[in-house]
């Protein structure tokens, strides 16, 4: 049964998750996957483009901070899943043995118009490393059903 749903969030609602390490294998792992660019995937050739050095994949790094709010409260959260992704925007590189910790907080709430049972949480999500800098952010709806899926509004 889950703990979290629509009527649990509003804004100025807050949480944090984490620190988790990300190691450089499982970086040059994902990249060679899924984004085999020379910066995320070879020391030498990374130092010579704008990172500087090698650094995540920025969809790894979406990954990375899914898992950790999928565990931090996802997975128990009356949860329908998300109708997209309104903006991540990746402001440094995520460098291997850096320590990710990210903040959430809601932005807004909605209960959705044709659809009594369920309501929309916008949240705003900012992703740190362990020395404070934000490495990235992420604004997403996220939809919810709500305690009393009956209940009219």
């Amino acid at each position: 049964m889950p703990k979290f749903y629509f009527e649990d969030f509003s804004p100025g609602w807050k949480a944090a998750f984490g620190p988790r390490r990300i190691t450089r294998e499982e970086m040059i792992e994902f990249a060679s996957q899924f984004d085999p660019q020379p910066m995320h995937l070879d020391e030498e050739a990374a130092a010579k483009t704008m990172l500087g050095g090698l650094g995540a994949s920025g969809w790894h790094t979406c990954a990375f901070v899914m898992r950790m709010i999928a565990d931090g409260f996802l997975l128990d959260a009356a949860s329908m899943g998300a109708p997209g992704i309104d903006e991540v925007k990746w402001m440094r590189p995520v460098r291997p043995g850096d320590s990710l910790t990210v903040r959430g907080s809601v932005l807004s709430t909605r209960r959705s118009q044709s659809k009594p049972d369920r309501g929309f949480v916008t949240l705003h999500w900012e992703v740190f490393n362990q020395r404070g800098e934000m490495v990235m952010t992420l604004t997403c709806p996220q939809m919810l059903l709500r305690r009393n899926a009956g209940a009219t509004a």
